[in-house]
């Protein structure tokens, strides 16, 4: 990509949170399944396999639109590509608001991620055209943490909203706010003009070029890992928090909005203290590795019924850790070529919601499976979610590593 005119620092901050706005009604979008739950099971009589087909087509959505979204940045640059996909998130929530039956109510749910899928991608190339690259842990951890601003809206409010109101009526007010978001992007979001205009290379080009990723070694761990990560603690605070409060241990739909709140604030918080804290790239992986198998055993001690008090703490402690997620952010950066920054950037991201769509839906059928055979769904679940996040652990530490980090630490 040909060099652009420098924006001024000022001009850079509002530009990132503008874009951090989309981000945030993205994080918002990703977790109402936890609290339109309840009511949706009620209403369409849905299974927890359906449970989980719609909260999953969400993530199957945004992460298949990864690769034409890095595509399109590449070619088109931020502002163009988040501008013209986001319109979709707000004609998706506007959809489910209106769903006579659960097919519009996916149709609406795979808008959205759709609409969606540009959303946090845009701050990540964002930030590594126009932020020092020392700096890129401890801004993706920044805008990860504000992000997550959007997963407060999902607790208290909308539980408050679907108790006074309707499910409906929450889906209504998130389209309202997606469409404020796109507004201020709209307003705020303007790039340098590039020296010389970037051609549009084929489709053919664009898929070898993401090809030349598969082919370098190091990827495979890299991609694993990101497959399950962040899926564990999307899958609990997006889809089985409430199910987990409200029908394990009796809590009503707002006391279970409240504790989701609180998880959303530790969330919150982590990103950016994983942010400070990063090792740097020789100890970076052993701190991924070692955080991973922390969650890991959190959720089986999740799975155990350890009591209400317990596994609001339980739920709290995972929060905090989910910024670890940062570290992985910052190990792609460091791991690719400043050329494939972008590309490694879109494959990672699609590899993460591609995990958080697979393992909504295979919790939702390992509910189902356990409820068919008389044994507790959401012991199941939580074990199942801690095999899944051992494994990539497990993937990540064996699989090879980038070449820089191998000549580093030997």
């Amino acid at each position: 990509m040909t060099a652009a005119r420098t924006l001024r620092p000022a001009r850079a901050w509002v530009i990132l949170l503008a874009l951090t706005s989309g981000f945030a009604l993205s994080q918002a979008f990703r977790t109402v399944a936890a609290i339109l739950a309840p009511p949706l099971q009620t209403e369409f009589g849905l299974s927890a396999q359906g449970l989980g087909v719609f909260s999953g087509t969400y993530h199957f959505a945004f992460a298949a639109f990864q690769f034409f979204m890095g595509m399109g940045i590449d070619v088109h640059g931020v502002r163009r590509t988040v501008l013209t996909a986001f319109p979709l998130a707000v004609v998706g929530a506007a959809t489910c608001a209106l769903a006579p039956g659960f097919k519009t109510l996916v149709l609406g749910q795979m808008l959205i991620g759709i609409g969606c899928a540009p959303a946090f991608l845009v701050c990540t190339v964002f930030i590594a055209r126009h932020f020092p690259i020392e700096r890129f842990a401890q801004l993706s951890g920044m805008v990860l943490g504000l992000g997550s601003v959007g997963m407060l809206l999902t607790g208290t409010p909308l539980a408050w909203l679907v108790q006074v109101s309707s499910w409906r009526a929450g889906f209504a007010a998130l389209a309202l706010c997606a469409a404020a978001a796109w507004l201020a992007i709209w307003r705020l979001v303007h790039e340098p003009a590039q020296e010389k205009p970037v051609a549009a290379p084929s489709m053919k080009t664009a898929l070898a070029s993401y090809g030349a990723l598969f082919r370098l070694p190091h990827t495979a761990g890299i991609l694993l890992l990101a497959f399950v990560g962040y899926a564990s603690f999307i899958s609990l605070r997006g889809l089985w928090l409430g199910p987990l409060m409200t029908s394990r241990y009796g809590l009503s739909l707002v006391a279970s909005g409240n504790i989701a709140v609180v998880v959303s604030l530790t969330s919150l918080i982590g990103p950016p203290l994983f942010g400070r804290l990063d090792p740097g790239s020789i100890k970076r992986r052993r701190w991924i590795v070692s955080c991973s198998l922390v969650v890991a055993m959190l959720f089986v001690v999740l799975a155990l019924h350890p009591g209400a008090v317990a596994a609001v703490l339980l739920c709290i402690a995972m929060g905090l850790f989910s910024g670890y997620g940062v570290l992985q952010y910052a190990n792609v950066r460091g791991a690719y070529p400043s050329a494939m920054t972008g590309r490694a950037m879109a494959l990672f991201t699609m590899s993460m919601f591609l995990g958080v769509g697979f393992m909504q839906w295979f919790t939702g059928a390992v509910a189902s499976i356990a409820q068919s055979h008389g044994q507790d769904a959401l012991t199941a679940v939580f074990m199942a979610i801690a095999a899944l996040l051992a494994l990539g652990a497990l993937g990540f530490s064996v699989l090879p590593k980038p070449p820089a980090e191998k000549t580093a630490q030997g």
